[in-house]
């Protein structure tokens, strides 16, 4: 037994989350926090020791599958039974007693459990387990306490232990006694917004008697805003019931007298008084709290305060300034957490200033919202590429309480800063421009790999840090951000211009089909041809069927197919390919990321669905009919141009832009294609040093390099000296970040701002989202989170949350395309509108809208998907 005022956040392990936190609170000046006391995991483990049937049981239970809930129900309930029979040490019973007696025999009780992974900062586990209010007497006390031992079995609590990776072994139970306290009202307290995430506004919820009924959602109550010590809102409820005690134990349900169902259950002092408490607890725990509270005699007593886990993190910034940060990753496609070397790479390539959270990039924004032209030429390109942002942020600007509004003085003059799209590109129409920049960074990454091989130690790091700086030199080229500029502008151009001249939506998506040199779209056309040399070998197609699930490396992978007939012309069919795209795979921009050559049978889900949807020679007949497609479409604009006032004019002009979309559209994707090429010499390169450190003892295992971050790697390598708990705990947070979505636009104050679409005459129904790539289709939907597992056929729709370069090879077997994040530039847009087929980006919450085999329309003109079944 430990009292809770002797206990801390350093005793985790012996009492638990709930009862460290409250051993916390009790320590913080102006918080009350009732008496009591904590049995330890230490009475638990005890208890177990005693019981030979539950290392069985546990095993069986750490092997069932999370989605098998009846499995899951049947082995938590024999186990809970199993811990409620157990038999207690009577030394055990008779010390309970004691640490109970101090307060009187007649004393009531909160028996509340407190597991090891309870209230983490990474999860809190609310709710998973039981805890008891109002027990009188010690035989009732030790009863309720088996029962929250038991409770740390319940189908909800192992259910949410296998999702989140925590082992069923690994988790104990403490159980927290406090003596009962009576309360007049009770309720909850988020220290920050739970709907927009608002650091700064804080919300209590409020019910009269014991807080249950409100916490567990079965009764409402008062809703208090409180920003800057003040109430900004109130929302008062109509309470007609409410939990209380009963004399003797227990508590029942009770209806609010009639007098007070309307009567709002706090003061605006009080709210404001509450709300500072939970600003105490937040500057001691360092993040923002969910607290419950319950008041008596008009004094707050605080039974619960835990991290509010969903809260997207923020950049740390040392200044008070007002910041507006914009998610990289939406722009890139890959919202998912990046691993610390992954992100450190990324800092070390990019020109632009980034923030990091969450395993995430932002850059801030405020400063070109501050003046006029950086506000309209962010506004302006954002609208053309991702609507959302755009939106989100001139809600920021038309609010005028965050980012200074320009009538009010704010500098107008230009900060120097050039956004993507506004200066007019003036790079000539030239082949031969995009043939030269090519071919002077297939020289620099023939250079790097020959160059890099050798290297080992701090000379290694050196040589990748002078690397990053060619790199740059190549990625940043003036004239290749010009041929990338031209490319967009033209596009631009020739869908304002025809849309005005002739009435015709998104002319460029069918005139930028089958253009030269997208090294993205040709990848997926280079696995068609992969799947045409295994289709006539039934013995290879049966072998990839049967390892299609496994996660098999390259050279075993590549070695089996050599016994097969036919395997040898396979396994150089499908080494070609990886030799010019196995540096890809899904999230590429995170240098950490399993590439296709280091696990090609990634790649066998793809080819298998080729190999069945596809005649031989599909590439070459694809590639044909979308250059002869791209043809017509050009002879048929300029000959109805021609018939316009000034008709022989705006023709001219349209060939122009025709010829400079052809001629710089497929190098949008070179300048990504040739860093990831780098990037994976670098990775190659740093993996055999993780390995040399590995044999001499100063790392576990080679991944864990990935929770270092670049600079730190170097020194380890310099030192021989690793912090093993630094990598736990990197690895820790990244888990926790895995969970977590990125806002598109969120405040330094926290702020999730949403932005939303500006449609007219959506039809009824419909999901909005941004037109990308013209057309109608309609077929299955086919929902897919993770492409390694795609299961494609002719005619299906693809929806997912996004795509990279990775997934192109998944365009080539469907019919449309749906994601969730995406813009007009981005990788999916543009290949899709080159294969030509019909998509919609930026419809939130596609694949939970849309269940996997409806049958919907997409309408990649209009940009809005309907579900037809």
């Amino acid at each position: 037994m430990l009292p809770l005022e002797g206990i801390g956040t350093a005793d985790v392990a012996d009492v638990g989350g709930k009862a460290a936190h409250l051993g916390e609170l009790s320590r913080i000046e102006g918080i009350h926090v009732p008496r009591g006391f904590c049995v330890t995991t230490e009475a638990f483990s005890g208890v177990m020791a005693g019981v030979p049937s539950i290392e069985d049981q546990l095993g069986r239970l750490s092997r069932v599958d999370p989605a098998d809930r009846a499995a899951i129900a049947a082995l938590s309930a024999d186990i809970r039974r199993t811990v409620e029979g157990a038999a207690l040490p009577a030394a055990l019973v008779a010390e309970i007693s004691e640490a109970l007696a101090p307060f009187g025999e007649r004393a009531a009780f909160a028996v509340r459990s407190s597991a090891t992974a309870e209230d983490l900062p990474t999860a809190s586990f609310a709710g998973q387990q039981d805890s008891y209010l109002n027990v009188v007497g010690a035989d009732e006390v030790i009863l309720r306490i088996r029962r929250c031992w038991a409770s740390l079995f319940t189908a909800r609590a192992v259910t949410y232990r296998l999702r989140n990776g925590f082992g069923q072994r690994s988790v104990r139970m403490a159980v927290v006694v406090q003596r009962m306290v009576f309360p007049d009202a009770a309720g909850i307290l988020f220290t920050a917004d739970p709907v927009t995430s608002n650091r700064k506004v804080a919300t209590v919820g409020a019910a009269w008697g014991l807080g249950e009924a409100l916490v567990s959602g079965t009764a409402s109550g008062d809703v208090y805003t409180v920003r800057d010590d003040e109430v900004v809102g109130t929302s008062v409820a109509t309470k007609r019931v409410a939990v209380r005690a009963v004399a003797g134990g227990g508590t029942e349900r009770t209806p609010v007298e009639p007098e007070r169902r309307t009567t709002p259950v706090l003061t605006d002092e009080q709210a404001v008084r509450l709300v500072r408490l939970g600003r105490r607890a937040e500057a001691h725990f360092g993040g923002p709290q969910d607290i419950e509270w319950c008041i008596v005699d008009n004094e707050f007593h605080i039974v619960q305060s835990r991290a509010i886990t969903t809260l997207f993190p923020l950049p740390v910034i040392e200044d008070e300034d007002n910041h507006v940060y914009v998610s990289v990753g939406h722009q890139q496609m890959m919202t998912d957490a990046m691993k610390p070397l992954g992100l450190s790479m990324w800092l070390l390539t990019t020109m632009a200033e980034m923030h990091e959270a969450g395993g995430r990039l932002f850059v801030d924004v405020a400063p070109l919202l501050a003046t006029r032209k950086g506000r309209e030429g962010l506004l302006g390109t954002l609208g053309r590429s991702d609507p959302l942002t755009r939106d989100a942020l001139r809600a920021i600007v038309e609010r005028g309480d965050f980012v200074p509004s320009l009538s009010d003085g704010a500098d107008n003059a230009d900060d120097g800063r050039a956004l993507p799209g506004t200066t007019p590109s003036t790079i000539e129409t030239d082949p031969a421009i995009v043939r030269e920049l090519i071919t002077s960074s297939e020289d620099s990454i023939a250079t790097l790999r020959r160059e890099i091989e050798p290297l080992s130690g701090p000379a290694l790091f050196d040589f990748v840090l002078a690397d990053i700086a060619e790199m740059k030199r190549i990625l940043f080229d003036p004239r290749s951000n010009q041929a990338i500029a031209a490319a967009m502008e033209a596009t631009l151009w020739l869908n304002d211009n025809l849309g005005e001249w002739l009435g015709e939506k998104n002319a460029a998506d069918v005139l930028s089909q089958s253009v030269s040199h997208n090294v993205t779209s040709e990848m997926g056309l280079a696995l068609l041809d992969v799947a045409d040399v295994i289709r006539p070998h039934a013995d290879v197609v049966a072998f990839l069927r049967k390892v299609a699930d496994e996660e098999r490396e390259g050279e075993r992978f590549l070695g089996e197919l050599e016994a097969l007939e036919g395997g040898s012309q396979v396994r150089e069919a499908i080494a070609g390919f990886l030799t010019d795209y196995g540096m890809r795979c899904p999230g590429e921009i995170d240098i950490t990321r399993t590439r296709w050559s280091e696990r090609p049978s990634m790649l066998v889900p793809m080819i298998l669905g080729n190999v069945a949807n596809f005649e031989p020679g599909e590439s070459k007949r694809r590639f044909e009919l979308g250059l002869e497609e791209a043809r017509r479409k050009e002879q048929e604009l300029l000959t109805r141009l021609r018939a316009v006032p000034d008709g022989e004019d705006k023709a001219e002009r349209t060939k122009r832009m025709i010829d400079r979309i052809r001629t710089f559209a497929g190098y949008r994707e070179y300048p990504k294609y040739s860093m990831i090429s780098r990037y994976f010499c670098y990775k190659r390169a740093l993996l055999r040093e993780a390995r040399r450190l590995v044999e001499a003892g100063v790392l576990r295992a080679e991944e864990d390099v990935f929770y270092l971050k670049f600079q730190e790697f170097h020194d380890i390598a310099r030192t021989g000296k690793a912090d093993g708990a630094l990598i736990e705990e990197r690895g820790a947070a990244f888990r926790s970040y895995e969970a977590l979505m990125p806002p598109r636009v969120v405040t330094s104050d926290g702020e999730v701002i949403v932005g939303e679409y500006r449609h007219e005459d959506l039809p009824e129904g419909a999901l909005a989202g941004l037109p990308v790539s013209a057309g109608v289709v309609e077929g299955r939907a086919r929902v897919v989170v993770d492409m390694a597992k795609a299961d494609l056929r002719k005619g299906d729709i693809l929806v997912t949350s996004f795509t990279d370069p990775s997934w192109t090879p998944l365009f080539v077997a469907v019919d449309g395309l749906v994601t969730e994040l995406g813009g007009l530039m981005t990788h999916g847009a543009v290949i899709a509108r080159e294969y030509g087929l019909p998509a919609v980006v930026g419809v939130a919450r596609a694949t939970r809208s849309i269940k996997d085999g409806q049958r919907i329309q997409v309408n990649g003109t209009e940009g809005y998907v309907r579900i037809l079944d």
